[in-house]
């Protein structure tokens, strides 16, 4: 692929001579290409690895009281974690997608790089003179094939065609992007995935600050192709991530909350006003409970009911009829 892509940008160039300079920007273009062609055929797995991480998030709450109903039961734990993320869908391996069909891509490049140099017989296929070309296509002034500490047959085929100064000046800048684009991304992944508490903290910040550093020191022995590969890939990610948070953000951070606000449909006040004409509805009073008259008693013993507020007397409540004979009478009966 990095020579089908050489070869078209060959094309539109149009002067495959090394002394110009236009054959090593062709060769450099090529693996530029390189990259965002496996990442174009990646970016479906991307999107997938951000569910699942997603995914994962939202099973915290209930892996938490896992581990406090399973305690020191590693085993019956990990059997309920199986079951819980079987029973949600969610693949744990799926955040690893990305990353492995790229690791092939990789070594095979710094494989040819590492072996590419002037004077070397055709490799994996090409012809001699595609080699030579690979070998002595130079990015400002520094072969793609040289690396900032090279030995044996390979360090004095190189300095016939270029000085250790360019090289080097070229790697070292190389060498500080990859760095600063790695910890940029990094930073990025851990926004991506959302606060971590605990061992995946520790991995997390170990991440961040470990990577970058290991690759400085290892980017001392990385062809500057492999160099060009490494910035264009995480220049890729950069913008994939700030792409990705935008349109996905993590669960609680400000964009989500943001985003929710926005997915509600905003409510016009001007709805809830009354349209100019209409009469307002009222609604009509209730009527207040008629009270009994309080009932005093008399001084015979006998009870007098007490004048209502309209002047009439109201009968005192009992059975229809009943009045004080009523009730001596009924008394009379009981006692024969």
């Amino acid at each position: 692929m990095w020579q089908a892509w050489h070869a078209l940008w060959n094309t539109i160039f149009g002067d495959p001579s090394p002394e110009t300079g236009v054959a090593g920007l062709a060769w450099a273009l090529g693996i530029v290409f390189l990259v965002v062609t496996i990442r174009l055929i990646l970016f479906p797995l991307f999107v997938k690895q951000v569910k699942s991480q997603r995914a994962m998030q939202e099973l915290q709450p209930e892996i938490a009281k896992l581990k406090k109903q399973y305690g020191s039961d590693r085993q019956g734990m990990s059997q309920a974690m199986m079951a819980l993320q079987k029973e949600r869908g969610v693949n744990p391996l799926a955040g690893c997608l990305p990353i492995v069909p790229q690791i092939p891509v990789f070594i095979s490049l710094f494989h040819v790089l590492r072996r590419l140099a002037p004077g070397t017989r055709g490799l994996y296929g090409w012809s001699d003179s595609l080699t030579q070309q690979a070998a002595v296509a130079k990015l400002f002034g520094a072969p793609i094939s040289s690396s900032f500490n090279m030995v044996g047959p390979k360090q004095a085929a190189i300095l016939k065609i270029a000085t250790y100064a360019n090289i080097r000046t070229v790697a070292l800048v190389l060498i500080a992007i990859m760095c600063v684009t790695t910890f940029l991304t990094q930073r990025q992944i851990a926004k991506r995935s959302g606060p971590v508490e605990g061992q995946a903290a520790t991995i997390q910040r170990l991440m961040m600050y470990g990577m970058p550093l290991s690759l400085f020191v290892s980017g001392f022995f990385f062809p500057i192709g492999v160099l060009i590969y490494w910035v264009t890939n995480n220049a890729w990610t950069f913008g994939q991530q700030f792409f990705i948070l935008r349109k996905m953000p993590p669960p609680g951070s400000a964009g989500a909350l943001a985003k929710a606000g926005a997915d509600k449909p905003a409510i016009d006040p001007k709805t809830l006003a009354p349209k100019p004409g209409a009469k307002p509805v009222r609604t009509k009073p209730g009527r207040p409970a008629a009270t009994a008259a309080p009932v005093a008693p008399a001084g015979d013993g006998q009870p007098t009911v007490a004048p209502s507020s309209n002047g009439a007397a109201s009968r005192p409540s009992g059975p229809a009829g009943q009045g004080p004979a009523g009730s001596s009478a009924k008394a009379k009966r009981k006692r024969r």
